[in-house]
């Protein structure tokens, strides 16, 4: 199955058919075009590229995309360019990866970007927040790679696996996925089929029950 972009609008609550109160993202999916499609035997591997989101200014008399993603296939597909992809491609019940970018938090201590634990908090103990000791002494005489260490925090790809698709509204272009998404509102993200929970196992799996 391919993906789609959309943005994010926010969270809220539905209840389910059983009146439970469930938290979800709000996903506004907007029909993505196919802009370019690469084959294994031209490029090497199969895959799709969408775009979504017009810029005012346009070039050669085709709109300008806002936000491009490439999605690899197991296989060939049979997507042309200039096809739009909606949301009906995915629904209720199915498990899908959002991918997205984290909210930006600017400059951040160790204990706020990796929650340590801190020194003493008494007053004299002059070491609360401090990163203390960053390495060994006589050997072997440096840093070691990799040691967390105080810095930008956030504004980084991250990828939420296997959330539950709660609602599909194919009208407005909505989708509302169960639980938090990376990424602030109003900002793109890619939602695609779970690569651990995909829907050919799910319904495999309702046929044995």
């Amino acid at each position: 199955m391919i993906g789609i972009l959309g943005k994010k609008i926010g969270m809220t609550r539905i209840h389910d058919s059983n009146g439970k109160s469930v938290p979800v993202t709000v996903i506004e999916a907007m029909p993505s075009e196919v802009l370019s499609v690469k084959t294994t035997e031209k490029h090497g591997y199969p895959a799709v590229q969408l775009g979504t989101g017009d810029f005012k200014k346009r070039k050669k008399n085709t709109p300008k995309k806002r936000f491009i993603r490439e999605i690899r296939m197991a296989k060939n597909t049979e997507y042309k360019v200039g096809d739009m992809v909606k949301v009906d491609i995915f629904s209720e019940g199915d498990y899908v990866d959002v991918i997205g970018t984290t909210k930006g938090k600017g400059f951040a201590g160790g204990i706020k970007r990796y929650g340590w634990k801190g020194g003493d908090s008494g007053h004299g103990s002059m070491h609360h927040r401090a990163p203390g000791s960053i390495g060994s002494n006589t050997f072997p005489g440096r840093v070691l790679k990799g040691k967390g260490m105080p810095g930008h925090l956030g504004h980084v790809r991250q990828t939420t696996q296997n959330l539950k698709v709660i609602k599909i509204d194919a009208e407005k272009n909505m989708i509302a996925i169960k639980g938090p998404v990376p990424g602030h509102d109003n900002s793109f993200i890619l939602v695609k089929e779970s690569i651990k929970r995909p829907k050919k196992v799910e319904k495999k799996d309702a046929a044995k029950k």
